[in-house]
């Protein structure tokens, strides 16, 4: 552990240990080779691969030996984070997966019965596909996705992959292989077709997978001509990213860790705002030395850090814990953004926490911090119409109700206006909650209908 205020290391100090510890990661193909899981039973290494044939599973060396407590297996947040477990799939879908591998049954069969599993997880959730993707004189922008008036989000094919995967990740079906779920472009021609013909967005985000798996001149060349005359109007390039956590190497040791921060000062010095969307889950993903210096070094670029993440079961559900994350972030010279409510997909039955509870974890963390921590917004759910913050619980007229209202949305004019759901204990996302006051839909349903 290192106190917060040590973040500045010399590159000479990771020069020989990144000579060692090169990348090295292990999918499900290799998940009998990773040494410390052999302090595990053979149930639980079984369960593991299940889970892996239906989940996608990708870990680190890095991850495996400077993130996770393996004294605290299987309670390690990191742990929970990275390794597949039994119950982040329903009894009958694990049962049915086990047999056929059990079984040794043909491929095919397989491949069937895992891709029905995949099927009822909700592999593309809030309208991704369906209202999202953008067209331009009638033809499908490839690898773009454009829900909120000011923002694109851009779905570079180089970038569809991370450093390792989280076990909650909303966007799991871009890693399951199959093509009809992925989101994917390999050049950015028609992205820049669709910028200069709608000028009212400003800011384009960069996002995957993780953007900063590819090198840095394949990332240069989706960033540069944003940098150009042309594109006056876009203000803000935003990069999706786990990084800083998952690979801090990348901005420290890699090859070409200086050229990427040189791209990052160009883009500043071009007037452009960068933001590097850094997804924490966790504060001992902050501890590791070279995390820090990978920090500090992309903030002497220019470039902002922006954190954000879920609230998960098993993880994260602890007022303290979200204390400790955004006050060590502000130290760090990151600023909290949002606390998101764990998306309705995947594995989301193993990490969901009810909507009341996100609140009061919530509420009793920012309690804990000074004003200067409290910018993460939250608890969010990106939900179809946009993103509702649970704003707090209140009995109004003698019915108890959940105040809600949008962040973002896709009409612009339903931002911030205050709405109200019936209260609901166990509720855990927005579609189990319905209107208060005997209404028979809320005010935004006809239009999104």
């Amino acid at each position: 552990m290192h106190p917060v205020e040590n973040i500045a290391v010399s590159v000479e100090d990771f020069t020989n240990k990144s000579e060692v510890e090169r990348f090295k990661v292990y999918t499900l193909k290799q998940i009998g080779q990773i040494p410390q899981l052999a302090k595990l039973d053979s149930q639980t290494i079984w369960a593991m691969k299940v889970v892996a044939s239906v989940l996608p599973f990708r870990v680190n060396e890095y991850v495996i030996k400077e993130l996770i407590d393996w004294n605290n297996i299987p309670n390690d947040p990191i742990y929970q984070l990275t390794f597949p477990q039994k119950d982040m799939l329903d009894k009958e879908s694990f049962d049915l997966v086990s047999s056929l591998l059990l079984r040794n049954s043909d491929r095919s069969s397989c491949e069937v019965a895992i891709k029905g599993v995949r099927a009822r997880l909700n592999p593309h959730p809030a309208g991704q596909l369906e209202r999202n993707i953008p067209s331009l004189s009638g033809v499908t922008v490839a690898g773009v996705q454009h829900k909120y008036r000011e923002t694109v989000l851009f779905f570079p094919s180089a970038g569809q992959i991370c450093h390792s995967y989280c076990t909650f990740c909303f966007r799991w079906a871009q890693f399951t292989g199959d093509q009809s779920l992925k989101i994917a472009a390999k050049e950015n021609a028609q992205l820049l077709d669709y910028l200069r013909a709608n000028h009212q967005v400003t800011d384009v985000l960069i996002t995957g997978g993780d953007p900063l798996v590819m090198k840095t001149s394949n990332l240069r060349a989706y960033l540069e001509p944003l940098l150009t005359p042309e594109f006056e109007h876009i203000h803000t390039i935003r990069i999706g990213t786990k990084a800083l956590s998952f690979w801090p190497q990348r901005f420290v040791t890699d090859s070409d860790a200086g050229e990427l921060l040189d791209l990052f000062r160009k883009i500043s010095m071009h007037g452009k705002h960068l933001a590097l969307m850094a997804h924490y889950n966790h504060w001992s993903e902050l501890e590791p030395a070279i995390a820090r210096e990978a920090i500090l070094r992309v903030r002497q670029t220019g470039a902002q850090i922006r954190s954000q993440g879920p609230l998960l079961a098993h993880i994260n559900d602890s007022a303290d814990v979200w204390a400790r994350l955004w006050q060590t972030q502000v130290k760090l010279g990151i600023i909290p953004y949002y606390m998101f409510i764990e998306r309705d997909t995947g594995a989301r039955r193993y990490f969901e926490v009810p909507l009341v509870r996100s609140w009061e974890i919530y509420r009793e963390a920012v309690k804990q911090v000074s004003g200067i921590a409290r910018t993460a917004r939250g608890p969010s759910m990106s939900a179809d119409p946009g993103k509702i913050e649970v704003c707090g619980v209140a009995e109004i007229r003698g019915e108890k109700v959940f105040v809600l209202r949008f962040i973002q949305a896709r009409n612009p004019d339903w931002v911030q206006r205050p709405f109200f759901a019936r209260f609901d204990p166990d509720a855990t996302w927005f579609d189990q909650l319905k209107p208060a006051f005997g209404e028979t839909a809320f005010f935004f349903e006809e239009e999104v209908s």
